[in-house]
């Protein structure tokens, strides 16, 4: 039965996933930027396609479209948080959209064959992988009447981006939620507590104080958005106080580039916070950026940006949701999508790897910090690493 899961195709895991919503990598970050806005979606993915599109539509995993990366608001904070793009972020937004994709991403996201076996994708994420992008079976001629409808609407868009194909893409969290529902098989290793497993992370931690300056903390910001973790805010003692994730930091605004130019780590907490930043640092960081001549940002200070939307580089979805998440309004600037407050999720040493499982899934993030009792950090658990160990316990079986 152990070495069965390992067997069953990703296709499995597919069921009832939305089809990608996409950016054609010819797209500006202007673009991306009112596509994320305008869907409501945490990420788009970007595509290369070079076939002919007058061409009939090729087999399935021909090179003509691949996707070569994602982009997210967290991407497009992080690129307007430059003093050069802060000093003319009009002219930053008109970048290709290419700009967002970090050179080091290859391997990042990879094309599967729905037929693949589970433990294939195990092993991908495991070296890395963060998406794994799986074509659609294709409708068969009893194609419903709402599909049709659905697929019509996207030709109408002009959103044969894909030569009419669709995908779905998997990460850790699919694989970590699919696995749950068979944990038993894994016994007695999901009730030992993790610090018997060896999946506390203790080195590379990314952490800054509370009083440091939001703007150092950039590259860890990019760095934990690769890595899909977080950066701790601890005090001088090393203890946890919050944390600037990359899953708060995606439902806030562009603004927020103009924050962490400014703010200390601290405030900056307090500004990406739940229910929209306070006015004093609002004000605070209007009033920053005039004492450093950096007067043309405050346009990103505005609660509705004019974005140019004149490109047709969308492409086809079948589906409102990803993640769970829709099409949802903006509250004060901030999205409806994905509303989460800066507390950090924590567990101790002593949790069982079954419970360290669930919290991260009900809290919808792919890490868990560990504290000790006195609320010094202690390192941090993944899902990189409790799939590792959970593919160590089948091949031990």
């Amino acid at each position: 039965m152990a070495v069965s899961i390992l067997a069953r195709e990703v296709s499995d895991l597919c069921l009832g996933k939305p089809a990608l919503r996409c950016l054609s990598e010819s797209a500006t970050v202007a673009y991306a930027l009112s596509a994320l806005k305008r869907l409501g979606e945490c990420y788009l993915s970007v595509w290369s396609c070079c076939h002919d599109t007058s061409s009939r539509a090729k087999t399935v995993g021909s090179d003509d479209c691949r996707c070569v990366g994602k982009v997210c608001m967290v991407d497009i904070i992080c690129f307007l948080c430059t003093t050069e793009n802060l000093r003319s972020p009009a002219t930053a937004l008109q970048s290709p959209v290419s700009v967002l994709i970090p050179k080091t991403s290859a391997g990042l996201v990879t094309h599967l064959d729905p037929h693949c076996s589970l433990g294939e994708a195990i092993d991908l994420i495991l070296k890395g992988t963060q998406n794994l992008v799986i074509p659609i079976p294709r409708q068969s001629r009893n194609t419903t009447s709402s599909r049709k409808k659905l697929l019509h609407k996207a030709a109408s868009f002009n959103t044969t981006l894909h030569n009419t194909r669709e995908y779905c893409w998997l990460t850790q969290e699919d694989l970590i939620r699919y696995l749950l529902n068979s944990i038993a098989l894994f016994s007695p290793t999901p009730i030992n507590p993790i610090n018997t497993l060896n999946v506390i992370e203790t080195g590379n931690i990314l952490a800054i104080q509370y009083d440091d300056p939001a703007f150092p903390a950039l590259p860890l910001i990019s760095q934990s958005l690769l890595n899909q973790t977080s950066i701790a805010i601890v005090d001088v003692d090393g203890k946890l106080i919050g944390e600037i994730s990359p899953f708060t930091l995606n439902s806030c605004d562009e603004s927020v580039a103009a924050a962490i130019a400014t703010l200390s780590a601290g405030d900056l907490m307090a500004y990406i916070d739940c229910g929209g930043p306070p006015e004093d640092l609002v004000q605070l960081v209007k009033d920053r950026l005039e004492e450093r001549n950096l007067g043309t940002a405050l346009e990103l200070m505005e609660e509705e940006s004019t974005i140019s939307s004149s490109s047709s580089s969308m492409c086809s979805t079948s589906s409102d949701e990803e993640f769970g998440l829709g099409r949802n309004g903006r509250l004060g600037g901030y999205s409806a999508r994905l509303v989460r407050r800066s507390e950090a999720i924590v567990c101790y040493p002593w949790s069982s790897l079954v419970a360290v499982m669930i919290q991260a899934l009900a809290h919808r993030v792919s890490y868990v910090w560990v504290v000790e009792e006195d609320g010094s950090l202690a390192g941090i658990v993944t899902f990189a690493g409790m799939l590792k160990v959970l593919r160590e316990r089948l091949n031990s079986i």
